[in-house]
């Protein structure tokens, strides 16, 4: 995995210039990539998102995509928030703030997301069935339907930080 801060409280993500995307343990093997016959393919899709999260269908589910930037990410579990690094001096800064970030942010509109259990963070372009040679981040969520907001947040002069945070709505 990236370490973006080492050491670090972390496991952090990084992409080579697209959009991450967070797609369901059962359906890796159905998201392509960049890698396809298709004159659109799923990075391709991926990269059309516009605003800070998506959903986009593979296979019988759907993947949360990360948009806006390719910022470094992570995932705070006590929080159910994805974090995205844009700016800080350090890793205990930046999570220092986006926790006190995450009761002030202007959210976007909340999303409904139908997880069917844990799903893994990569970089969009790769294909699901090659996430073990590339960085991502396994985060273990429990099946069920999620609320999830986005916002981006400048709780300091030079911190700014994406937040993609995920509510249990039904098990």
């Amino acid at each position: 995995m990236v370490r973006y801060a080492d050491p670090g409280e972390l496991e952090w993500v990084e992409s080579g210039g697209g959009p991450l995307i967070a797609v369901p343990e059962t359906v890796l093997p159905f998201w392509a990539g960049a890698d396809s016959e298709e004159l659109a393919t799923d990075y391709d899709r991926a990269c059309e998102v516009d605003g800070y999260a998506a959903l986009l269908p593979v296979g019988d589910s759907a993947a949360l995509v990360l948009g806006d930037e390719p910022a470094s990410t992570s995932y705070l579990a006590d929080h159910g928030t994805f974090v995205r690094w844009s700016a800080a001096n350090s890793e205990e800064e930046l999570l220092a703030a986006a926790r006190a970030a995450l009761a002030t942010a202007a959210w976007e509109s909340e999303l409904r997301w139908h997880v069917p259990g844990p799903v893994v963070l990569f970089d969009s372009a790769w294909p699901g069935n090659g996430v073990d040679d590339t960085g991502h981040l396994r985060v273990p969520l429990e099946a069920g339907t999620y609320g999830v907001r986005a916002a981006y947040a400048q709780p300091e002069p030079e911190t700014w930080i994406g937040l993609v945070q995920l509510r249990l709505l039904t098990p």
